[in-house]
């Protein structure tokens, strides 16, 4: 058995994952989420979170075995270090079930029976947190120990009871946690996003009870006579490091994935006007502004101002007999309605360009009142897409042209 507990721990010992990891991942994603929980600060759901994330990062700051000795070392107390940890760990089960309390019931809903749960858990995992305390008061542990306290003091009065006190308070929330969270992952309507921000919190949180099964089975152990303590120093922080991480993507994954997506939208809707830009450009007699340091948005809103500037210089030339011909035309072709219109208003424009490029006194002959440009205007982004597609414009062109070019005068 010692010869298994050996060549285990220096299996595992050579996969340990720094606490600084997951203590990085969860400051980034407070650091995220920080400006919406001061902005909403009356919405429970977000002070949980925030909670939640800040005890996470304070926790794995605190249980690093050199702040482990620090905390000893600057209070002078042996073992200090235990309760302390022990109870920011109590602290951030109850932010987790107070996470999922307001999960469930909303900002609008301040029930009875809300406020009731809420009470509960703070009395709860208070009164645990004070009773921890105590027991480390009525403890004798006068030997540190940077990482196998655990199991070192599996047997020993008091200790004992602390230990399994807070492991029993970490595993009744983290089941808890993990079980709502699912059952949120299979409600119908989430964002796509959410969901897998959900599903990583679903995994973190179960693979945060393979650290309360590691460090049971080793307290275990130590009682029946065995030597299981790899099981605690190394596969039980392995496997927080690795739950914590999944955590912190959890959070980050819906925010940054959202943004990334938004901007990515944005710089979709500036690239697929560029067709209707180039043609602007003959009609404007100038390239549209640009600024090196402007925001995606912006650039955007000047390319989409430039278009219909010069969309409403050509209105006065557009033909809505040749644009209700390509559209039927289009149709024949085998065009969805919603394509077919963009095709049509296609082929108008590049007609009224061209007639307003071969004769410049067009301007000042055509009619002050135009036709209707509301489409051309609200759908620029389509028509902008039919440009791309010269061989489907100039098989609607000559369909649409073709029976007035062929009849007699």
């Amino acid at each position: 058995m010692t010869v298994l507990a050996s060549t285990s721990s220096r299996l595992f010992g050579d996969v340990h994952i720094s606490f600084w990891i997951p203590t990085i991942a969860l400051g980034a994603a407070l650091a995220i989420k920080l400006p919406s929980i001061l902005r909403m600060w009356r919405d429970p759901l977000l002070r949980a979170v925030g909670g939640l994330l800040l005890f996470a990062c304070a926790v794995f700051v605190f249980a690093a075995p050199g702040t482990i000795a620090w905390t000893n070392r600057v209070t002078g107390v042996p073992n200090i270090s235990a309760p302390w940890v022990y109870s920011l760990i109590t602290a951030l089960c109850a932010s987790w079930l107070l996470m999922i309390i307001a999960w469930r019931n909303g900002l609008s809903n301040r029930s009875a029976a809300t406020r009731r749960a809420t009470r509960w858990v703070v009395s709860v995992y208070a009164g645990v947190v004070i009773t921890l305390w105590a027991l480390f008061a009525l403890a004798d542990a006068p030997v540190e120990r940077l990482r196998d306290l655990d199991t070192y003091y599996a047997t020993t009065p008091f200790m004992r009871e602390q230990i399994l006190l807070y492991l029993l308070a970490h595993t009744v929330a983290c089941t808890i946690t993990a079980r709502l969270i699912w059952n949120w992952i299979r409600t119908e309507g989430l964002d796509a996003w959410l969901r897998w921000g959900l599903r990583f919190l679903g995994v973190g949180y179960a693979t945060n009870l393979l650290f309360d099964a590691s460090k049971l089975t080793a307290v275990v152990a130590r009682w029946t006579g065995h030597d299981l303590d790899w099981l605690s120093t190394d596969l039980a922080p392995s496997a927080a490091c690795v739950s914590a991480s999944l955590v912190a993507v959890g959070f980050i994954i819906p925010h940054s994935g959202q943004y990334l997506h938004e901007r990515w939208r944005i710089r979709r809707r500036h690239r697929h006007l560029r067709p209707l830009s180039v043609l602007m450009r003959s009609v404007n007699g100038a390239r549209e502004p640009f600024t090196l340091r402007g925001t995606p948005e912006l650039r955007l809103i000047r390319r989409e101002t430039f278009v219909r500037d010069g969309l409403l210089q050509v209105s006065r030339h557009l033909d809505e007999k040749l644009r209700g011909r390509s559209y039927d035309a289009a149709l024949a072709l085998g065009f969805e309605p919603t394509r077919a219109e963009a095709l049509a208003a296609a082929v108008t424009i590049l007609d009224a360009v061209d007639v307003r490029q071969r004769s410049p006194k067009a301007d000042a002959d055509a009619s002050p009142s135009g036709p209707d440009t509301a489409y051309l205007l609200r759908e620029i982004q389509a028509v902008s897409r039919a440009l791309r597609h010269p061989n489907d414009i100039e098989a609607v062109r000559a369909r649409a042209t073709a029976p007035a070019e062929s009849a007699p005068a």
